[in-house]
């Protein structure tokens, strides 16, 4: 005679990630202009100027996606998020990054986080990162331009992954400067855009830009806040164009996210190969 089968064991039950003390994780976007950062525990979002010290005598440590003096962005980043740093334990931090930052950007800007004491750093594409706070479908071609202050970037993203991607060192930040070459900022910036997704259409020889250009482009930074451009974009693309919610805060909410997601399982972020552990 069987006996009764054996209970099975309760299931190990988790602390919600935001709350675990031990478990700190920072989400950071540096910008030329701004430098946005979440944290474990925090409902809001930090916003600051992204300059290395506050006044008159500020200087900006990161100019036109490239970062230019690094014990500056250091500074600037321990004045922002230093104090608030629980005492004990070392923050898992996902930065974004340009897309054409390459390995110059990220060892600048692993260099500077170092500030915060991190035990992992893991860089994300700032395109992905978008896409993940537009909880975009990731399995067709998407093409997104985030247009920031000084540097707009479009990148073609095929199964969540960089496949192409242009810059232009121009951005909403150069829209009050009058007249340049006889066509207007504008008309320069998006003119700019067209030809940078012509060069990808021209060089792709399969039809993942077109499919992607056909679906539509995302939109995000703060030049998705100006409707004004998001009108001429779609014209001169003849194709639609649609902002991101909130586009300013895109990146470092996507971030936020996968934050999460490697909190739970590292492998669930598709960005191990990233991983920087110290």
């Amino acid at each position: 005679m069987t006996g009764a089968p054996s209970p099975r064991p309760p299931a190990a039950r988790h602390r919600p990630w935001p709350w675990c003390r031990q478990c700190t994780g920072i989400a950071l976007d540096v910008g030329s202009a701004r430098t946005r950062a979440w944290m474990s525990g925090r409902r809001s979002i930090l916003d600051v100027p992204t300059v290395t010290v506050p006044g008159d005598s500020a200087t900006h440590p990161v100019q036109r996606g490239t970062i230019v003096d690094t014990p500056g962005t250091a500074r600037m980043l321990n004045r922002l998020l230093g104090h608030r740093l629980p005492r004990f334990g070392r923050p898992l931090l996902i930065l974004t990054t340009p897309v054409l930052g390459g390995i110059t950007y990220r060892a600048e800007a692993r260099t500077a986080v170092e500030v915060l004491r991190p035990r992992t750093v893991l860089t994300v594409p700032t395109a992905r990162a978008v896409a993940v706070a537009a909880d975009t479908d990731l399995t067709r071609p998407l093409l997104v331009l985030d247009l920031g202050a000084h540097l707009t970037e479009v990148t073609l993203l095929t199964d969540g992954a960089v496949t192409d991607a242009r810059h232009t060192a121009l951005g909403t930040g150069d829209l009050g400067t009058g007249d340049l070459e006889g066509r207007t900022p504008t008309a320069q910036l998006t003119d700019a855009v067209g030809a940078m997704v012509t060069a990808m259409l021209d060089q792709d020889r399969t039809s993942q830009t077109l499919d992607a250009l056909q679906r539509g482009v995302l939109l995000a930074g703060g030049g998705a806040l100006r409707p004004d451009l998001t009108y001429h974009l779609s014209r001169r693309l003849r194709a639609p164009v649609r902002s991101v919610p909130a586009p300013h805060t895109a990146a470092v909410r996507g971030a936020a996210r996968l934050l999460q997601a490697a909190h739970a399982h590292p492998s669930a972020t598709g960005i191990p190969d990233m991983a920087h552990p110290h």
